[in-house]
């Protein structure tokens, strides 16, 4: 029975997550965390909302998606910490966001031929920070 809880609370850890929690919370690698999985649930609510027929909820979840993407780098950025020599959340951001890509590109794929434009903004906002964060763990601090 302690299994079933476990797992149901697991399942919906995702659905508790929110973005003004996310930027309320004063511990910045812990932030891009909550911002992370904030992006990662906000993606599927927007994936249902589109397989609804709802475009337009969609449209609005996708537009959090790129908030919170802009939230896990900016909080990651401000730590002032060198990714090469504290990788931890830096690293984990990198392969959340390379997941979030194929996630992204997998829902495009479903879409509608006209309404696919709607995520190639937030793909290159994604894409961007996945380069960002994979060039500072290989290069690490700029001098």
């Amino acid at each position: 029975m302690r299994w079933l809880v476990g797992l149901l609370l697991v399942t919906l850890i995702p659905a508790w997550a929110d973005l003004t929690a996310a930027r309320a919370e004063p511990n910045l690698e812990k932030r891009s965390k909550l911002a992370m999985d904030n992006a990662i649930a906000v993606l599927h609510e927007a994936r249902e909302a589109y397989l609804n027929g709802d475009s337009k909820e969609a449209a609005a979840k996708v537009g959090e998606v790129e908030e919170s993407i802009d939230l896990v780098y900016t909080s990651l950025m401000q730590t002032g910490k060198d990714p090469r020599r504290s990788p931890r959340w830096f690293k984990r951001a990198e392969i959340e966001t390379r997941n979030l890509l194929r996630s992204l590109d997998s829902f495009q794929h479903d879409m509608s031929f006209d309404d696919r434009p709607m995520l190639n903004k937030t793909k290159e906002r994604v894409q961007k920070v996945h380069d960002d964060l994979l060039t500072g763990l290989m290069e690490g601090k700029k001098k």
